[in-house]
């Protein structure tokens, strides 16, 4: 995968000095080229409807980018948030939507309805489109838990919604996993199917996207203010995020562990199917704008070298490895902006542990797309 410099719009304004960025309010999707061409392809008769719901979100926006970039087939499909944004317009693929407040009326007519609009959205909504006959692609954590509710990664795992059929008339949620999660099991899961893993211990340094589009914009403006001498705005955080990291701020449960970390606890043991597997995580907010880092400690019931590893990483779909060590060049967060695919480096021996039976990874992918938007969309994808 070739070096970014500059990954998406958002960072060349960041970088450059524009004027502040307004994810929020003002949403950007990057049409493919040429356009006229993925609209005659996308836009189809016999293809299933859509609803976007949180579409002037951060994953909102970034849902109508994959589909673009994708040419996702679709006859229709709505716009749909909060009362607050109902009204905007919005441009995709050359044609004008209005944005229509979210309602339990929304999803008559709708096969596929993608939500990233939180979890108390997704509780209240996603059963009623489920009801409507829609197969819903939630990126909230409602209902990842929910035993009868499948939790995907559609590299790892597709079997797991293989009884859910589009066209069937019944209505089906599916759970879009934690970015943290997806990140993480991209990397390690082709490792797991041929050494067995027994025991993982990850550390994250996680983005602001992580916590959304206003997230992101306190990260520019605190910059801004501390490098001019001014006291940051905190807002999101209540702590200086700009030339900082913390503890994600994820509320800590009683056990210690706060729920981010938890979450890749309970969600790994899940999507491998597998109870026994010890897990443990510690989750740090860092000051970057897109894209999750994770240092990934792996333990395995199988011997497996360092050279077998890369050798399986190299052939896993979604994956790239970044590994020079003499030019001391390993996955950064920077590089994998924007991009689709998961990147991984440092794979080395675990000197800790006899033999070959441990590994150290650096992975690197960006929390918007494959951590979020991506995924739901290729989960969308296997239902067509």
């Amino acid at each position: 995968m070739a070096a970014s410099t500059i990954a998406s719009g958002h960072y060349h304004q960041f970088l450059c000095g524009g004027a502040a960025s307004s994810l929020s309010s003002k949403p950007r999707f990057h049409l493919p080229t040429p356009s006229s061409f993925t609209v005659r392809m996308s836009l189809r008769e016999d293809a299933p409807s859509l609803a976007v719901v949180g579409v002037t979100g951060a994953v909102g926006q970034e849902f109508l980018s994959v589909l673009s970039d994708r040419s996702f087939p679709y006859r229709s499909i709505k716009m749909l948030a909060s009362k607050r944004s109902a009204g905007k317009h919005l441009t995709f693929e050359d044609k004008d939507y209005v944005v229509e407040e979210l309602s339990a009326e929304s999803f008559n007519g709708v096969d596929i309805a993608l939500f990233s609009a939180g979890g108390s959205i997704s509780k209240q909504f996603g059963p009623i489109a489920v009801d409507c006959g829609s197969i819903v692609v939630d990126n909230s954590s409602a209902f990842r838990m929910d035993e009868n509710v499948p939790l995907v990664i559609p590299e790892v795992n597709p079997e797991a919604m293989a009884h859910i059929k589009l066209g069937s008339g019944k209505g089906a949620l599916i759970a879009n996993p934690n970015c943290s999660t997806i990140i993480c099991l991209m990397a390690a899961t082709p490792l797991h199917r041929h050494a067995k893993v027994l025991r993982m211990v990850v550390s994250t340094y996680q983005a602001a996207s992580g916590a959304g589009a206003a997230a992101m914009e306190e990260l520019e403006l605190q910059t801004r203010e501390v490098l001019a001498g001014k006291r940051p705005t905190c807002n999101i955080f209540k702590q200086q995020y700009a030339f900082n990291l913390f503890s994600h701020n994820a509320p800590v449960l009683s056990n210690g562990y706060n729920e981010e970390e938890m979450k890749l606890v309970k969600e790994t043991r899940k999507i491998w199917n597998d109870k026994n597997v010890k897990v443990t995580a510690t989750c740090i907010r860092v000051p970057v704008m897109r894209a999750h880092a994770e240092s990934v400690n792996l333990q395995f019931e199988k011997p497996l070298d360092e050279d077998r590893a890369r050798e399986i990483l190299k052939n896993a779909s979604g994956v790239v490895i970044i590994d020079d060590r003499a030019a001391n060049r390993f996955p950064t967060p920077l590089e994998v902006s924007s991009k689709d695919d998961v990147a991984v480096g440092r794979i080395r021996r675990d000197v800790s542990q006899d033999g070959n039976y441990g590994l150290d990874i650096f992975v690197c992918g960006d929390q918007i797309r494959k951590g979020a938007a991506l995924n739901a969309v290729q989960i969308a994808e296997m239902l067509l």
